[in-house]
């Protein structure tokens, strides 16, 4: 997480963050903000979700997994395994509360890719049609990944880096990097 210093920009931006991707869902707000200010707390009331993770006393970035696990819960994130199927990556990003209005066309060719570079190819194809995929990273073998206006993606980015977790848009230059 942040700097000490910067917690109350931290705690702001981590506001911001939930009401861009969650903004007919103020509670996604309520609850990373409640990991932010009170870990522990958190910890106990979501024990159970947070058993998934092997999570049982707060942990640096409590309040992301936290904006994770809400916008999960409210299918407006999408998590996938680093080894996912092609087909299965298409089928929770069509499930998405925020998927784009125009179904991105997705070619044949793109469904043989590894899953890292298949959700690359998503995101370009995401754009085409004004709409733009971000994983929100936490440092595990899986993309955390949710949907967003094409034209707010770089709004995420800056609240991403002031409040101090790692995020990535997919589609945006090479998949390697």
């Amino acid at each position: 997480m942040s700097d000490p210093h910067d917690a109350g920009t931290a705690r702001a931006s981590l506001a911001e963050i939930a009401a861009l991707l969650a903004p007919a869902h103020p509670e996604v707000a309520e609850e990373v903000l409640r990991a932010h200010d009170d870990p522990e707390g958190y910890v106990s009331a979501f024990a159970d979700r947070l058993d998934d993770r092997s999570v049982d006393e707060p942990v640096d970035n409590l309040p992301w997994i936290a904006l994770i696990d809400a916008l999960t819960d409210r299918g407006l994130l999408a998590e996938f395994d680093w080894k996912e199927d092609a087909e299965e990556i298409r089928a929770q990003l069509a499930a998405l509360e925020s998927r784009p209005s125009t179904d991105p066309f997705f070619a044949s060719a793109d469904t043989a890719l590894p899953t890292y570079d298949f959700l690359h190819a998503c995101g370009r194809h995401y754009r085409e049609v004004g709409a733009a995929l971000a994983v929100l990273d936490i440092d595990s073998d899986c993309y955390p990944v949710v949907g967003l206006p094409a034209a707010r993606a770089d709004e995420l980015t800056l609240l991403a880096d002031r409040a101090g977790f790692p995020m990535h848009h997919l589609g945006a230059g090479d998949p390697g990097a």
